[in-house]
C-alpha cells in the first residue's frame, strides 16, 4: 500500500503558529506534510487564494480534499499519538460551539488583534 500523505497549509510568519507546527513536527508519525504558505506561489496546484489560507488552516487530504478550519487542526492533530484528545471537537454539539469559537479567533488573528504577522511585519 502507497503511504498516504496528508498536507498542512500553515502561517509561517505567525509565532503562535510556528509554535504548534514545531509541536506537529515533532510528534506527527511521517504521513502529515507541512507547506508554510508564504513560501507557496499563487495558482500553484490549485490551491485557494493566499488571502482564504491566511485567513483558515487548510489541510488537503492524500486523496486531493480540502479540508478547513477546526476539522483542518483535527485532523492535523489525527496524525499525532494525541489525535484522540480533539476528535470529540467533531462531536455534534461540541462542534458547533467550538467551530465558532476557531472562526471568531481566525477573523481576530487576520485582523491582526494577536501577534501574528500577515503579510508583512506591520504592527496593528
Amino acid at each position: 500500500m502507497e503511504p498516504r500523505y496528508d498536507t498542512l497549509f500553515y502561517d509561517g510568519q505567525c509565532p503562535l503558529c510556528a509554535k504548534e507546527i514545531r509541536t506537529l513536527r515533532k510528534l506527527q508519525r511521517g504521513n502529515l506534510i507541512f507547506a508554510d504558505i508564504h513560501e507557496q506561489r499563487d495558482g500553484s496546484a490549485n490551491l485557494p487564494s493566499h488571502e482564504a489560507l491566511l485567513r483558515r488552516l487548510h489541510l488537503m487530504t492524500w486523496t486531493g480534499e480540502w479540508v478547513i478550519g477546526l476539522p483542518a487542526n483535527v485532523r492535523a492533530w489525527s496524525h499525532t499519538p494525541f489525535g484522540f484528545l480533539f476528535k470529540p471537537l467533531l462531536w455534534p454539539g461540541i462542534f458547533q460551539i467550538a467551530s465558532r469559537i476557531y472562526g471568531k479567533w481566525a477573523d481576530k488573528r487576520y485582523e491582526r488583534k494577536y501577534a501574528c504577522a500577515i503579510g508583512d511585519n506591520e504592527t496593528a
